[in-house]
């Protein structure tokens, strides 16, 4: 399972605007500069967010974007889940998978399912109230 960089990044997005919420909208502009992610690689992502109900946009002056929940009640699994497809470390353990004709005589089958189950038990309780941790003691230094 590699992570790619739509989901590394929609993961980078939602914690900045985690970081970020108040009831103004936050510029796309600004969270691209934040993150260092170029404006129209960016635009991709929100898109698939906000048609997804993770976020809300609106278009011209005062627009941008934000959260449509808090962000306590976003999982890490949910947004890699919508942005990956799936994060499963074999084929055969994707959601709508065709039956695997080994599956029978799979002596690995398990094993996969385990760590597939790690995976998603992991993500699951990682929230981006969790990533978003203003002033956590330690980063109040100057480099």
């Amino acid at each position: 399972m590699i992570v790619s960089t739509k989901g590394r990044y929609a993961l980078r997005v939602m914690i900045d605007l985690a970081e970020h919420q108040s009831e103004k909208y936050v510029p796309l502009k600004e969270v691209a500069a934040r993150q260092e992610i170029s404006e129209k690689y960016l635009e991709n992502i929100l898109k698939v967010l906000v048609q997804n109900g993770f976020l809300e946009g609106l278009r011209g002056k005062g627009g941008g974007y934000r959260l449509t929940r808090s962000p306590d009640q976003y999982t890490v699994s949910e947004i890699l889940m919508l942005t990956e497809g799936s994060l499963a470390p074999v084929s055969c353990l994707t959601p709508g998978a065709s039956v695997c004709a080994r599956m029978a005589n799979c002596r690995t089958y398990e094993m996969w399912k385990g760590l597939n189950d790690l995976i998603s038990d992991y993500f699951g309780k990682i929230t981006l109230a969790d990533l978003a941790l203003p002033d956590q003691a330690g980063n109040d230094y100057v480099i």
